[in-house]
């Protein structure tokens, strides 16, 4: 996103109506639009292998981009699924699946690129976007959830391609059902993509390793090709400090005066938070130019910092910059949080809503 030029230099009146308030939105997405909404997010549209920068002293980075490149170039075969088949598509022969690796699993730790690779396999896999696929693990449960086991199945049965981001195997529940799931898509002939966080107790490089990665997946393990990508994260590779936080009165005179910003108190915005299901939290933010919060602190418990996990990557994705007052966002999460099961997924949430912020420094006037 781009702050308009008269928002950011202060010259615009005060909007009659006053900001937006996130706690007072609460977002129904009906299942239709889940399907629909199965694309690339905003940050990530114009994204291609030819933007993605590998890092000179990382040579894994411009390896992977070369592997992912070949990989796309071979999914431009027949459509998955086709076949011999009677009216209405009944009776038709099952596909049979191509020989060798149908998957590739990009290993590697936060801010090293992944999701831009994940997104620009999508685009430049050749087929219509309509028989390409991409989401968060969460947004694919959410889909099964909200379509049924078979009619997911079948929904996503004739696509080219599954590109899953953040695959979450901190579930084991839902890591079976979406094993199965991707079981199914592999018989009918779907390539796979696919990012994954840290199991709890993983700790070391605060990343998840492919082995565990592909254990967990069970059966799948064959049809995956592990792709190390190393390498720091990149939103802060020479970049400055992170603004420290404003008054509470300078984001509140930003949130009046930015067309599209929503000003909310940030203990407020939590307990929200958790009335609305994290499915709908991109939709939480729908038409929201600039978030604003005032009283930044500490999250009171790791419930409430996973689903604060959530909204910043959907905020990120959406490239939604963020303002506020109180406390900087690297001290968000207690020690005990960052050095547990969950820290990658919290280092992320700071590693974003760090990158958000720099966005956000044009909505302050002196």
């Amino acid at each position: 996103m781009t702050v308009s030029s008269t928002a950011a230099s202060g010259s615009a009146p005060l909007t009659d109506a006053g900001p937006l308030s996130l706690c007072a939105r609460e977002p129904h997405v009906p299942a239709d639009r889940l399907v629909a909404e199965m694309v690339p997010p905003p940050r990530f549209d114009s994204v291609r292998f030819a933007t993605y920068i590998p890092d000179p002293n990382q040579p894994s980075q411009t390896d992977a981009v070369a592997v992912l490149e070949g990989f796309a170039a071979g999914l431009g075969g027949a459509r998955p699924g086709e076949g011999k088949r009677g009216l209405f598509g009944f009776g038709r022969a099952k596909a049979k699946a191509p020989a060798g690796p149908r998957g590739v699993y990009l290993d590697g730790g936060y801010g090293v690129g992944k999701t831009h690779l994940l997104a620009s396999l999508w685009h430049a896999t050749p087929a219509e976007p309509s028989r390409k696929a991409f989401g968060t693990f969460v947004e694919l449960t959410n889909l099964v959830g909200a379509l049924g086991f078979q009619q997911t199945v079948r929904t996503l049965s004739g696509h080219a391609l599954l590109c899953i981001d953040e695959f979450e195997l901190d579930d084991p529940g839902d890591t079976v059902l979406v094993s199965s799931l991707l079981g199914k898509l592999v018989e009918a002939g779907v390539a796979l993509a696919a990012t994954s966080n840290t199991l709890p107790g993983k700790l070391g490089e605060g990343r998840f390793a492919a082995a565990d990665f592909l254990r967990e997946i069970q059966g799948l393990s064959a049809h995956f090709r592990a792709l190390r990508i190393d390498g720091e994260d990149y939103r802060h590779r020479g970049l400055p400090e992170a603004p420290a936080p404003y008054t509470d009165e300078q984001v509140t005179k930003a949130a009046y005066r930015a067309e599209g910003a929503s000003l909310d108190a940030f203990p407020r915005l939590l307990e929200h938070l958790a009335k609305v299901h994290p499915s709908r939290y991109g939709a939480l933010t729908d038409e929201v130019r600039a978030v604003c919060l005032t009283g930044v602190r500490p999250v009171p418990d790791q419930s409430t910092a996973l689903r604060l996990v959530v909204l910043a990557d959907r905020l990120y994705d959406r490239e939604v910059p963020v303002l506020a007052s109180g406390l900087p966002f690297d001290r968000l999460f207690s020690e005990e949080m960052l050095n547990g099961g969950y820290r990658k997924k919290y280092f992320r949430a700071i590693s974003r809503l760090t990158a958000l912020a720099r966005d956000a420094k044009p909505l302050v006037t002196e």
